[in-house]
């Protein structure tokens, strides 16, 4: 299995979201542009997901050459984003943000169904190699911060344009194994999407995105304007995605004492009060710190059990299908919605209704898996969580 690779290509992929993510809405705002127009750009970059990896999750189950799919998309986002060099108007932006995320947004599901097919029966080893994208963003948030604090958020476009080249430079080391470990046996895709599990899950990936969306759109702007320097703004990204990677290694403590189901709505639960403890004590370091701790719970738990049963519904040739489907409906669908209402919130009823809206989003994909998700269906991912074997 080649575990490095595959790790650099994590590390290169959420560097460049440590630096989007936290920094995009600072870079926009200091373009001149409102709330509004913030949270619209920033849900175009998450609306193409919801078309982009099902269109290219289907060219590359029908080929069976993820990888493939994987290099196309790359080397193309770093050129579409390159004319983000050529102008600053609303209208040119959304043009770039939309062509440059179709084809990057297509990058990670099929890289995510190329992991797991090197990985074959050791999916436990998952989390070993994606808590190396969590390295990544941590060491992207914490530079960065510091360095826009003296040379400005002007730079952040050339940044990005050379972590998406090392992303493309990455996918070329990894050698294409698609078939390896799947079995051309599955159930018709209408059938999966039609059991209530599989719905429920969806349902819940959606809401848990959207309720991020203020988080994703407006974090960095919201303290800096309770007058949080950016090198600290980058401290508080990076000690949420620290936390990330330490639940990330004791995933396979957590499942066997406590159960999938158990830690799962226990997430669920935590993100809908840290939406709500960001909305009340901006002002509070401490409560931050603590809010940004739960990342481990809103995020970290979330996706580690969320990746596993959708690599558990989806199998054979679905499993390209199935990460794209993930990603349209929680990054893609849910981010969008979430960058939207968060945006129009902001500017009408302000950040803490923002948030305590996030908090009510996060209740409800609470309850939705509560009633639907049956401790029974995580049996089989529970028996495949174990120790990661070092490397």
């Amino acid at each position: 299995m080649p575990y490095w690779r595959l790790s650099a290509f994590y590390f290169f992929f959420f560097s460049s979201l440590g630096a989007l993510l936290p920094y995009w809405g600072l870079y926009l705002e200091s373009l001149g542009f409102n709330p509004v127009q913030i949270g619209e750009l920033m849900a175009l970059i998450m609306a193409t997901k919801i078309i982009s990896p099902n269109v290219w999750g289907w060219i590359a189950d029908h080929t069976g050459k993820p990888m493939a799919v994987v290099r196309l998309g790359s080397l193309a986002a770093v050129l579409a984003f390159s004319g983000i060099l050529l102008g600053s108007s609303y209208g040119w932006l959304a043009l770039v943000m939309i062509v440059f995320s179709f084809f990057w947004n297509a990058t990670l599901p099929q890289f995510e169904a190329a992991t797991f097919s090197h990985l074959g029966d050791q999916v436990h080893r998952y989390s070993s190699i994606r808590l190396w994208g969590s390295v990544g963003f941590i060491v992207a948030v914490a530079a960065l911060g510091p360095l826009f604090e003296h040379a400005g958020v002007g730079l952040l476009p050339l940044i990005l344009l050379g972590l998406m080249a090392g992303i493309w430079l990455v996918s070329l080391l990894v050698p294409e194994r698609a078939a390896a470990h799947l079995t051309l046996d599955h159930e018709p895709l209408r059938k999966v999407l039609g059991r209530p599990e599989v719905l429920a899950l969806l349902a819940v990936c959606f809401l848990v995105q959207a309720s991020h969306g203020p988080y994703y759109t407006f974090y960095s702007v919201y303290l800096e304007d309770h007058g949080y320097s950016r090198s600290l703004i980058g401290q508080l990204w990076a000690l949420g995605v620290i936390a990330e990677v330490g639940v990330f290694l004791v995933m396979h403590r957590l499942a066997p004492r406590f159960g999938l189901r158990a830690i799962f709505l226990a997430s669920l639960a935590l993100a809908a009060l840290r939406w709500a403890l960001i909305g009340l004590f901006v002002d509070n370091l401490p409560m931050m710190f603590f809010a940004q701790i739960l990342h481990a719970a809103s995020f970290g738990v979330y996706h580690a059990v969320a990746i596993q049963l959708v690599h558990k519904y989806f199998i054979g040739r679905n499993q390209g299908r199935g990460q794209a489907l993930y990603s349209s409906l929680s990054f893609g669908a849910g981010g969008a919605a979430g960058s939207l209402y968060s945006g129009y919130a902001w500017s009408s009823f302000g950040a803490t209704s923002t948030y305590f809206l996030a908090a009510l989003i996060g209740v409800a994909a609470f309850l939705v898996a509560w009633r639907f998700i049956r401790a029974d269906q995580l049996l089989v991912a529970r028996k495949k969580v174990a120790t990661p074997a070092p490397e």
